[in-house]
């Protein structure tokens, strides 16, 4: 195999692929034998058809096979041999194929070049979490005019599932630590993100882009749904939709290239758990403040 890979731009390669001699003849040889065990010619039993017959009858519908299955194989081959990493499907062309080569050219994406600067030791700010009386007070608040009622009383604090109001005051208070602990935890993970991206530069494959908005417009498009907004309005809304989440959909697709990227540095595998576990390590690895 002979391979030729040209740089376009920092994202997109053409690679070049030509492959001549015995691989390419026993493909023929292979799907002329299972036409021939299919094939029905008059005077002749399937898998008893000559060579020669098959190639008369059949010959434009090898070649095409042939290109069917060689290629792709092919292009695996070429795409591990030259090590690239490849994040979306290939655009093959100029294909050319006779009974002793064949060549085309695949243009594909590539994962971005990411120069990582120091990742370990990010400044994060952690903050004591405490709930006051008065936030309990307001929530409670806010149940009594919900339900329009002047005060609360045991009856109805026991049809909420609590045995007296001080159960119910606890509840409210640990709902809202963990309420405010998931802010910031979610605050901490922004810091590390924010510096992440602050720290590199680098060109975003737009199919990338465009696949990770298509997959926030289609969510918010099916949260309208489920809320019993009409068909009709979710599509003049989807004008609407898109421009909101374009720069979303472009720093998702940079916060998880700059995560993969850590991801090998740190032998990590990259799968469906590799954000949380790349986020996980940062944490373990940040440099806490603690106030």
């Amino acid at each position: 195999m002979k391979t030729e890979v040209k740089k376009i731009d920092s994202t997109k390669r053409q690679v070049a692929v030509t492959v001549a001699g015995e691989v390419v003849k026993n493909k023929f040889d292979d799907v002329f034998k299972k036409v021939g065990q299919e094939a029905k010619v008059p005077g002749f039993r399937p898998g008893h058809v000559p060579r020669d017959i098959l190639e008369k009858q059949y010959s434009s519908f090898v070649h095409e096979q042939v290109v069917k299955e060689l290629v792709p194989e092919l292009y695996s081959q070429a795409i591990a041999k030259e090590g690239l990493e490849v994040i979306e499907l290939p655009e093959i062309s100029e294909v050319k194929l006779d009974r002793a080569q064949v060549s085309f050219i695949a243009t594909v994406s590539v994962s971005p070049e990411i120069k990582l600067k120091e990742y370990k030791g990010i400044k994060v700010e952690y903050k004591d979490i405490a709930v006051g009386e008065d936030e309990v007070a307001r929530t409670l608040d806010s149940l009594k005019e919900s339900r329009k009622m002047d005060a609360l009383d045991d009856t109805f604090v026991k049809g909420l599932g609590y045995p007296d109001l001080a159960s119910l005051k606890k509840a409210l208070e640990m709902q809202l630590y963990l309420q405010k602990e998931n802010a910031q935890r979610q605050g901490l993970e922004n810091a590390i993100v924010d510096k992440l991206l602050k720290d590199v530069d680098f060109k975003v494959p737009q199919s990338l882009v465009k696949r990770q908005l298509d997959d926030l417009v289609r969510q918010a498009k099916l949260d309208l749904a489920l809320k019993g907004v009409p068909r009709e309005k979710i599509e003049e809304e989807e004008k609407n939709i898109i421009p909101q989440f374009e720069s979303d959909a472009k720093k998702q697709v940079q916060v998880y290239l700059i995560l993969s990227e850590i991801a090998k540095k740190e032998n990590i595998p990259i799968d469906d758990h590799m954000p949380r576990k790349i986020m996980e390590f940062l944490l373990r690895e940040a440099d806490w403040n603690v106030g």
